[in-house]
């Protein structure tokens, strides 16, 4: 597999050679090239700090003790946050006034996967062009280790907690409906670091908590995306259980996926839309998602008088755009949803603490809400990228296939067919060697025929 560099992070698999996966020469590599183009961008410091957390996956260990070695071969004073969700990570670099902060987790790959997520100072992801320059230092290898007397330091520092205090201090958590409301849930942590913080967030708001895969080993129970296909076990459990909600988080806690009270998916790209709904009741004001998700946060937004905006794919796209038009929540139809008061970075503790504030306010089951917001289906494929194919010519004809639609093409090319409500969406994925087609319409029929009229379409252009 070959070791992907991109706006998410270095990512590769864990065993085989070097470039061809994420070995541990790679690991000093790009962690050694991060502090480089940190102490470039922060220059003149006596001293640095950067926070690393890590997900349960079983390379974990092993990628935690060389990324902090070779910090502190750097000079780097390491704050070690053991095991953490990547909000987490994100949230205690502020809490620590730290110079940056490096969280280990493959996101929702395969246990055979690992990577490293970076941070800047404001624990937000690098953007594109802090990217491209740390990569420049990768490939040079010019890199600055110090003398023993400089050595950094490594201390250990648990931020569980005040994460879980943040997201109920936080003022639209309404902690008094929701405990007065006496919500049962299931939650389903994909033996990751969700069943560590998630059970506690749950319970301290009088939320009872029922278990599954909450031990994190590592040895992930099924496959770690958060997708309906996946959630069979959590969908009988809630109905054997009665409870109110099944909750589905990734291995590093910043995407969430539920499960209504019947056993039906909520859809995870409903996730963010049910946040939003609940947070422009609050406040009037932006929201923001990614070209791949669903219009029905666009539908929502214009009901309630206000603006909605698209942005590419990629967390740091999404938060840059917030920023831009000052949004009152955005995130990622993947179930990743950003509060930027909360911090700007997908969490999916203040997700499901909003969404509970939310059925707790309305009085309404899950089913329900899901039923009250416009219906539309997307059908998630991808073809697998070969070195053969031109990807840059291929989006080429594309756009002149449909040329009478409305087109963008800041992030791959997305087609909107407006007056059916429908669009296409083709962008080549920052962490895997695919090309990506998502389709949305009122139908999951249209939008199978839709995404198979362009899969055939990329065929043609193929052969």
């Amino acid at each position: 597999m070959t070791l992907i560099k991109s706006i998410s992070g270095i990512r590769g698999t864990i065993g085989g050679k070097v470039g061809d996966s994420l070995t541990p020469p790679d690991i000093v590599k790009f962690t050694a090239a991060y502090v480089k183009r940190l102490k470039e961008r922060i220059p003149d410091k006596d001293s640095y700090k950067i926070v690393v957390g890590r997900d349960a996956r079983i390379s974990g260990e092993m990628v935690d003790k060389i990324v902090c070695g070779t910090l502190m071969a750097c000079g780097i004073d390491v704050i070690n946050a053991g095991l953490a969700s990547t909000p987490t990570v994100e949230m205690a670099v502020v809490f620590e006034g730290a110079d940056g902060g490096i969280i280990l987790t493959a996101s929702h790959n395969p246990k055979q996967w690992n990577a490293l997520k970076l941070l800047n100072e404001n624990g937000e992801f690098l953007n594109s062009a802090e990217g491209e320059l740390l990569l420049k230092h990768a490939e040079k290898e010019a890199f600055d280790f110090v003398s023993v007397e400089r050595l950094g330091k490594c201390t250990y520092k648990d931020f569980t907690s005040k994460h879980i205090e943040a997201v109920l201090s936080y003022p639209f958590v309404d902690i008094e409906s929701i405990y007065r409301n006496g919500f049962k849930v299931v939650l389903d942590a994909v033996n990751s670091v969700g069943g560590i913080i998630m059970p506690k967030l749950l319970e301290a708001m009088g939320v009872t908590c029922i278990k599954i895969n909450c031990e994190p080993t590592g040895n992930f129970a099924h496959n770690p995306e958060p997708l309906p296909e996946h959630l069979k076990e959590l969908s009988t459990k809630v109905v054997e259980e009665g409870a109110d909600l099944g909750i589905s988080v990734d291995p590093d806690v910043d995407r969430l996926a539920l499960i209504c009270e019947d056993g039906t998916p909520f859809g995870e790209e409903y996730t963010l839309v049910a946040a939003a709904d609940y947070i422009l009741e609050k406040r009037e004001g932006a929201t923001v998602s990614n070209l791949s998700s669903s219009r029905a946060l666009k539908d929502i937004t214009e009901a309630a008088g206000c603006v909605y905006s698209a942005a590419a794919v990629g967390e740091i796209n999404v938060v840059n755009e917030m920023k831009r038009v000052n949004a009152v929540i955005g995130g990622e139809g993947n179930g990743g949803v950003i509060v930027p008061d909360f911090h700007y970075g997908r969490d999916a503790l203040i997700g499901i603490a909003l969404i509970l504030s939310h059925m707790a306010n309305k009085k309404i089951i899950a089913s329900s809400l899901r039923d009250s917001y416009p219906k539309y289906y997307i059908s998630k494929n991808k073809i697998e990228l070969s070195d053969k194919i031109d990807v840059g010519y291929l989006f080429e004809e594309i756009k002149k296939a449909f040329s009478n639609n409305r087109i963008t093409d800041i992030d791959g090319v997305k087609i909107d067919f407006d007056k059916e409500k429908k669009w296409v969406h083709l962008r080549k994925s920052n962490t895997e060697p695919i090309i990506r087609i998502y389709a949305e319409a009122p139908t999951i029929e249209e939008a199978d025929s839709l995404a198979k009229l362009i899969i055939d379409k990329i065929q043609n252009i193929i052969k």
